[in-house]
């Protein structure tokens, strides 16, 4: 097979896996109204079917990015899709709220196995500095995903039932897996030293990062109670030990090279820092549109569009910025426009009309269409082919901190300024809105104090 028609299958292959977990992500919040109604559940098991998904997916994602170091990406990936289809269709069928809250689970593992593999395979096949145009179609495609998942999944959860929605997935992600399969990765010529897999500290990290995330979702929703508290006990106390465990093994989970890279750790904490900016705004930003503007889901849906649009637009075309301007402006200018439009959304209120709401959606999809892509490429573009796995499940461990951190800190500054949280309705809402906003800002502003670490052109490693 040539190398580019190589290239080619495996960037559709890495785009369809992407693509098909940005679609799950929106499909339980669709249906999870009909879902309660029709299993007869109650609403703390519904939110446990995202939550345990959540968990399983932030939990096991660098371990998995180590196994496809270890066995290869093609093959982890395969089996990830596979699973992912094979939950799917499960949960399609599924009896009862149990089997769904079970199904979600081993989905999230599943999806944990092929999101690191999506990076990983295009580093194995595409040369380091034409990285960033997979990248930002890789990135272009996710947020065409995020756009249209909402509105074909309500359509089938209203036309067909929520069951069809899971079914939605089955199909593509069959397709990837056959595709996967079909595709022969060169081994690289220098073969990767014999590495045993750090059990003990993929135990350790998973519990750490379970910990954080039960914490993270809990405490917005039910305060600090017992079982909040304990997570979090649990989530440092595990930490502490993953660190200490770490330094003392021969095979550590993270290679010490990934870490002590000058681009990784600030690349990684620019995708907290930004995504926690924005989905927190995005969370607000619903709440703002139903409950202020009094808009139905349909029209709020519609009013979020440009912040799609222009992650499509802006994925490729920071490539080719990168490519003039270097890593660093690129990178600082995505994360300042996602400061700048979650400040601006911060002054919105009850008078705003469609031309400022829809400004800032085009802000936050700008700049944060921007640095998925150049952070994301500086990760990858570090790694070697022996580590890109861990680096690529680094890579997406801070997409799910990072979104799960902005929401539970919008909820919990609502809560403090309000009482009543974002169900605040009125001016009540809107006069909670400016300082939560405003901090979401100054996390977004952190960022681009960390893209100034960041070199200007990508260092040879």
């Amino acid at each position: 097979m040539s190398t580019r028609r190589l290239q080619r299958r495996t960037l559709v292959s890495s785009i369809t896996g992407a693509v098909i977990v940005a679609l799950d992500g929106t499909v339980l919040t669709v249906a999870q109204p009909t879902v309660q109604e029709d299993l007869d559940a109650t609403f703390v098991q519904v939110q446990w079917a995202g939550t345990g998904y959540l968990i399983a997916v932030a939990s096991l994602l660098v371990f998995a990015g180590r196994l496809g170091d270890r066995y290869g990406h093609r093959r982890t990936f395969a089996l990830g899709v596979l699973g992912f289809a094979a939950t799917s269709a499960g949960i399609g069928l599924a009896p009862d709220i149990r089997w769904v809250i079970g199904l979600r689970v081993a989905q999230g593992a599943f999806g944990a196995l092929l999101q690191p593999a999506t990076l990983g395979m295009l580093r194995a096949v595409y040369p380091r500095d034409r990285l960033g145009t997979p990248i930002a179609l890789r990135t272009s495609a996710i947020g065409l995903a995020v756009a249209a998942g909402p509105v074909l999944g309500g359509a089938l959860a209203a036309h067909l039932g929520w069951r069809a929605v899971f079914f939605l997935n089955v199909a593509p992600a069959l397709a990837a897996c056959a595709l996967a399969l079909a595709v022969r990765i060169p081994a690289p010529h220098d073969p990767p030293p014999a590495v045993r897999l750090d059990l003990p500290g993929a135990c350790l990290f998973a519990v750490a990062l379970s910990g954080l995330v039960n914490t993270l979702v809990g405490v917005p929703e039910g305060g600090w109670t017992p079982v909040t508290v304990l997570g979090l006990a649990a989530a440092v106390a595990a930490g502490a030990a993953f660190v200490r465990h770490e330094r003392r093994t021969a095979s550590p989970l993270i290679p010490p090279d990934v870490l002590r890279s000058p681009v990784v750790a600030p690349a990684l904490g620019i995708l907290v820092t930004v995504s926690a900016a924005l989905f927190g705004a995005l969370f607000l930003g619903t709440y703002y549109l139903q409950g202020v503007l009094a808009l139905d889901p349909f029209r709020s849906g519609l009013e979020t569009l440009p912040l799609a649009a222009m992650m499509i637009l802006c994925a490729p075309a920071s490539a080719a910025l990168t490519r003039r301007l270097g890593t660093r402006r690129t990178t600082a200018t995505g994360a300042a426009l996602v400061a700048l439009g979650v400040l601006l959304m911060s002054r919105l209120d009850e008078t705003s009309g469609a031309v400022a709401v829809g400004g800032c959606f085009l802000l936050l999809g700008a700049g944060f269409g921007t640095v998925m892509v150049t952070a994301t490429a500086a990760i990858v573009h570090q790694a070697s082919v022996h580590t890109a796995g861990v680096a690529g499940g680094l890579q997406q461990t801070a997409l799910n901190i990072g979104p799960t951190l902005g929401v539970a800190a919008a909820t919990m500054l609502m809560t403090a300024c309000t009482g009543g949280g974002p169900q605040a309705t009125g001016p009540s809402f809107v006069s909670a809105m400016g300082p939560t906003l405003t901090a979401l800002a100054a996390a977004a502003a952190v960022g681009v104090l960390l893209a100034l670490r960041l070199p200007s052109r990508h260092p040879a490693p």
